[in-house]
């Protein structure tokens, strides 16, 4: 007897390096006639692999979509970046992570979860944007640059490292000025101005002076922040202390140009030369993309979505929320370790309405 749907069967895609796959598809994937699917996963990251991997183990018709690479926010690290976690707090769908060290680093991260997508035989569009979603009276539209999805169910677990925080000073647009960092040696023998004094900003400081750049913090606090990492933090102090990196606390940029940057510090104006801005002020959810689908945000600083806490359920029926994107304004609250718990709630729920309606 036919169970009505068409099967496509999709042959197992092996990139071979130094090629990046655009497209991981090595599932056996069910469509219906109109390309129906029970739901999709928004967010290729750990999270997102955490609830495709619930939902192919609960026989749940899934597709993950992921604008950039797999796991694309940490491809975008820096390449000597270590975790805070150790690696077992990393982990998903209980699948080992093995490093050799005791905090894993981003190569280590990225390979694991390489593995992960591979031996989980997760269906992935990689490289694919949502760029529309709409609500019919049966399922949602789910539109990328590529093609349009029909889904019963949404998870979305988009994270907050796309969009940085703005400096918002003339100059900004010149290309000296960075918002990522990725790699020191880039920065050898540079004038560096690293603003921040969070991880991502102390990082980029210590690693760019080690390679022989003039480094020089901007900072707006009265000192480095608490939430440094503890093996780093007095690394930073010591340098700043000994005159090897060079610090304006109490402080803020106020102007960019092409040769020089104007600093203004407690004591006045400081126009200092530089060769190179890294912008190290942070990032913020995309919490546009959610207002887009009808998701209701809180009037506060903090623009927490609203979601029931239970079923992961937004006040959009069918639309769920997994990882730090709950967390709205607030991306210290939620980690991979205690996020990746959203996947079992989330795909819970989906499975009660399912039996409830057969």
């Amino acid at each position: 007897m036919s169970d009505g749907l068409q099967y496509l069967t999709v042959k197992s895609v092996v990139p071979k390096p130094p090629f990046v796959a655009v497209l991981l598809k090595t599932d056996t994937f069910a469509f219906m006639q109109n390309n129906l699917v029970d739901v999709i996963i928004i967010g290729g990251g750990p999270i997102g692999l955490a609830c495709g991997l619930e939902a192919k183990k609960t026989g749940l018709r899934y597709l993950i979509l992921e604008k950039g690479a797999l796991v694309n926010s940490i491809y975008h690290y820096p390449v000597n970046m270590t975790f805070f976690s150790t690696s077992e707090k990393l982990e998903v769908g209980n699948i080992p992570f093995v490093s050799n060290n005791p905090k894993p680093t981003r190569n280590e991260a990225l390979e694991y979860y390489r593995r992960v997508a591979v031996s989980g035989n997760l269906s992935v569009h990689l490289f694919e944007e949502v760029q529309a979603v709409k609500k019919t009276d049966e399922y949602f539209l789910i539109t990328t640059q590529k093609q349009t999805y029909h889904t019963l169910n949404i998870i979305v677990c988009t994270g907050f490292y796309d969009i940085p925080y703005l400096l918002n000073v003339p100059g900004e647009e010149l290309q000296k000025v960075k918002h990522y960092y990725n790699d020191p040696h880039f920065y050898a023998f540079q004038k560096v101005l690293v603003v921040g004094a969070a991880n991502s900003a102390v990082d980029a400081a210590l690693e760019t002076y080690r390679k022989g750049a003039e480094v020089t913090m901007v900072i707006r606090s009265a000192a480095i922040g608490d939430r440094v990492k503890y093996w780093v933090k007095p690394d930073v102090e010591n340098r700043i202390k000994e005159g090897a990196i060079k610090a304006y606390f109490n402080s803020k940029i106020v102007a960019i140009r092409p040769k020089e940057v104007d600093i203004q510090t407690p004591d006045g104006l400081l126009t200092i030369e530089n060769d190179w801005v890294l912008a190290m002020t942070g990032y913020q959810p995309n919490l546009s993309f959610l207002s887009s689908m009808g998701i209701e945000l809180g009037e506060d600083a903090v623009c927490k979505p609203a979601y029931n806490e239970t079923t992961q359920e937004t006040n959009v029926p069918g639309i769920y929320l997994a990882g730090v994107i709950c967390g709205g304004m607030n991306t210290h609250r939620l980690f991979i370790e205690n996020s990746r718990e959203h996947a079992e709630k989330i795909v819970g729920d989906i499975l009660g309405k399912k039996s409830l309606k057969s």
